[in-house]
């Protein structure tokens, strides 16, 4: 789920990148670096997870790190521009956070945010963001917990190979 609520994240920015922002502007780029960053990254720490809990842990936690930078940037601009950042209990927040819940599938939001004006779009963004901010974390959590409970990859072949010379001996 964490990945494709990042892909929902992807598209939103590369097309509000794209709409809203000056085509000479270097936040174009960043913008949707950022958020392509979190979303490879959660692919890539995923991938990775069957061999080495330790890369899956660095690869989220990079993943993790672009997404705030990419709020950021969404916050900037509703307040450079002065435009509403909504409230975390405003209703238009609790409804796009349900909404949020309720949908990952990123042609859900592709189709949505074309008729939506630029700050309900970043504020859009801002919440599926801070949501999905919290699925990395508990994944993080837990892959600490994993890490330090078995290891990586180097201790679990030491302890396979501690065992088969016990078994062979």
């Amino acid at each position: 789920m964490v990945y494709q609520k990042a892909e929902c994240i992807y598209d939103i920015t590369f097309y509000f990148a794209h709409k809203y922002l000056d085509k000479a502007d270097r936040t174009i780029d960043q913008m949707i670096q950022a958020a392509r960053s979190g979303k490879q990254n959660i692919a890539e720490g995923s991938a990775a997870s069957s061999t080495w809990r330790e890369s899956e842990l660095k690869l989220t936690n990079v993943a993790k790190a672009s997404l705030q930078e990419l709020l950021i940037d969404y916050e900037d601009y509703l307040r450079v521009r002065n435009l509403e950042q909504w409230s975390v209990n405003s209703t238009k927040t609790m409804q796009t956070r349900m909404a949020c819940k309720k949908h990952t599938d990123s042609a859900y939001f592709r189709k949505t945010i074309t008729v939506r004006l630029d700050e309900t779009i970043a504020d859009i963004a801002i919440t599926l963001i801070h949501q999905t901010d919290s699925l990395p974390r508990k994944l993080i959590d837990h892959l600490k917990t994993e890490f330090l409970t078995h290891g990586g990859i180097k201790e679990e072949m030491y302890a396979a190979r501690k065992e088969w010379r016990r078994q062979n001996q």
